[in-house]
């Protein structure tokens, strides 16, 4: 029988059994599905956990759930968890560095972590605390905004630098006040704003783990609104601050600067600073602190803890400086000392290097720019002679001439502690320079040379 004749165009559909062995080749299996979203594949549907993580993330906000979570689930959430959740939510909750990073870095360009013990969650209450009280404007602010965050705050804050504190919107023209009648003090009270400055007594209790606290009344910015009212630490503000610096018990560096205070107010605030139980840095500099202030800063001296004293740029002369050296002499625990740009003189500077014939603990000595000459170098000389604790010493902007330049060279000459002495523009010479700085490059190579032997001696390996 003959074969059928086949037609060009046809072909012979393959058995069954081509089927079941080439799935990819059925037809049937080679629908293609055209979805609304045109990045949606059937090969990437997520997976049912995935789901719920989603969902988890997108109900932060309401229904917290994080701890509950295995530690790979826990780790999804929290990079997927946007920053803008309230932080009444966030705060006490996620402790997961990553994520206060993110926040952090979407708050501000700059952010030197290690000035904040390398921790983002710390920077980042600092700063947002810091934010809320540089901006905060006396009866015109809700406090109940500070008040509000301080809970989520208080653990994680150990550093506060508030670099700007606004007065009121109306300055209030106080003197004039105080020369109205009596009648109207009623008056005028009802016009005075309820504080001058932020009050820091209202959050003082609640953050102790503050260790440090730098302020400065004044107004950053102010471009052509300057006014010398803009930068005034009032008498009601000076108590405020001395109340809320006695609940500090943990703090140990307090640094108010550029602020205007005088002796009155020094006083007042040192008063409560007196057996502090754990202030080791006292920073008034850029003030106009006085004789009576550094009398009152004597005191403090020898009834607290103080390691560091800076009072550069005052007003403090010769009574003022015989108080601190007063206090120096007997002085255990200080270790730098910074009367830069005082007023002191001979008499003031003889009192401080005669008080460092007995001290056994200051490091640190700068008296630039102070009025000194030939008397203070000569006592000096005494001191480089006999003190072994002295390292840095900077007597620089002051009239210390060619005579006063051969008595330090000569105390230098016994002197195997000193490494650094800035004599710029005090006319010593340079043959006083010459031999100075020699002296000096001796006593740092043998002071790296003890460093080292010390390294040595506590290392484990020495002990073997």
């Amino acid at each position: 029988m003959p074969e059928p004749i086949m037609s060009p165009t046809a072909s012979i559909a393959p058995p069954v059994e081509s089927y079941s062995m080439n799935p990819a080749a059925d037809p049937r299996r080679m629908r293609r599905i055209i979805a609304e979203d045109p990045e949606w594949s059937l090969a990437i549907v997520p997976l049912l956990t995935e789901l719920c993580l989603r969902h988890i993330v997108n109900n932060f906000e309401n229904k917290p759930i994080l701890d509950e979570l295995l530690p790979k689930h826990k780790v999804k959430v929290l990079e997927k968890l946007p920053t803008t959740v309230p932080l009444k939510v966030t705060a006490n909750l996620v402790s997961d560095e990553g994520y206060w990073k993110r926040c952090c870095l979407k708050q501000w360009q700059i952010c030197d972590l290690p000035q904040y013990g390398g921790s983002w969650k710390r920077m980042f209450f600092e700063r947002y605390l810091e934010n809320l009280i540089e901006n905060f404007i006396p009866d015109v602010t809700d406090l109940d905004l500070i008040l509000e965050a301080i809970p989520l705050c208080k653990d994680h804050v150990r550093k506060l630098d508030i670099r700007q504190l606004l007065p009121p919107v109306k300055m209030n023209h106080k003197k004039e006040a105080e020369e109205e009648l009596s009648e109207s003090e009623s008056d005028i009270a009802m016009d005075m704003p309820s504080i001058d400055h932020f009050d820091f007594g209202t959050i003082a209790s609640a953050l102790s783990f503050l260790e440090e606290l730098h302020l400065v009344y004044g107004v950053r910015g102010c471009g052509m609104n300057f006014e010398w009212n803009l930068f005034e630490f009032t008498a009601r503000d000076c108590f405020s601050l001395a109340g809320a610096l006695k609940m500090c018990k943990s703090l140990k560096v307090f640094k108010l600067h550029k602020s205007k205070v005088d002796d009155e107010k020094a006083r007042v605030l040192i008063k409560s600073l007196l057996d502090h139980p754990s202030l080791t840095t006292l920073d008034f500099s850029y003030n106009h602190i006085g004789d009576r202030g550094a009398r009152a800063v004597g005191k403090l001296m020898n009834s607290s803890k103080l390691e560091e004293l800076n009072l550069c740029d005052n007003r403090i002369r010769a009574h003022g400086a015989q108080a601190i050296g007063h206090a120096l002499s007997t002085n255990t625990t200080l270790t730098s000392l910074n009367l830069r740009l005082n007023r002191i003189g001979d008499e003031g500077g003889q009192a401080i290097c005669q008080a460092l014939l007995q001290n056994s603990s200051l490091v640190e000595l700068n008296l630039g720019s102070n009025e000194l000459s030939e008397p203070t170098a000569t006592v000096l000389s005494q001191v480089l002679s006999k003190n072994t604790t002295l390292r840095v010493i900077n007597l620089s902007c002051n009239h210390i001439g060619l005579d006063g330049g051969k008595q330090l060279m000569e105390g230098m000459s016994d002197n195997k502690t000193v490494t650094e002495f800035d004599l710029r523009l005090t006319e010593v010479g340079q043959e006083s320079e010459f031999v100075i700085n020699q002296t000096l490059r001796v006593n740092e190579e043998g002071a790296r040379v003890e460093s080292l032997r010390k390294v040595q001696a506590e290392s484990p390996e020495s002990n073997v």
